[in-house]
């Protein structure tokens, strides 16, 4: 399971450095092979190999009226692999197409993550603190 939110700098090359917490289990699980996608919320998606190809072929099985949506998510896919320094190369079109410039954030999602612009995030999560908690969580507590 990934959890937790990390900041990182991408470098003038737009690679990221994988935070030590997680390259490890990434080593492992994936062999570092891992795949980036856009998400329509703003942000990238970041797999290990194995579970996006899980996903992959889910929604290749998407009908017809989905296909605007199998072009956002399988479109968009790009493998990517660590790099000897623990780093991931993040293309310049994924990069364009959520806005990351240079302070990410890396927040571990269970079986993925997700990675944001710094600034596109905090405003994002203090949109969702502003509209109040769903419906669906009304029964939720710590």
């Amino acid at each position: 399971m990934f959890q937790g939110a990390s900041a990182i700098n991408l470098d003038a090359k737009g690679r990221m450095s994988i935070p030590a917490k997680h390259r490890d289990a990434l080593a492992v699980q994936c062999e570092g092979r891992m795949t980036l996608t856009k998400h329509p919320h703003g942000c990238l998606l970041f797999f290990p190999r194995p579970v996006w190809e899980q996903h992959r072929e889910q929604i290749a099985t998407w009908p017809m009226s989905a296909r605007a949506w199998q072009r956002i998510f399988l479109g968009n896919a790009c493998d990517v692999e660590l790099d000897s320094a623990g780093r991931v190369l993040i293309s310049p079109e994924l990069r364009a197409a959520v806005g990351l410039e240079k302070e990410v954030m890396m927040l571990g999602m269970g079986t993925h993550f997700e990675i944001w612009d710094a600034a596109k995030l905090a405003e994002s999560e203090a949109e969702a603190v502003a509209g109040g908690m769903p419906d669906v969580l009304s029964n939720f507590s710590f």
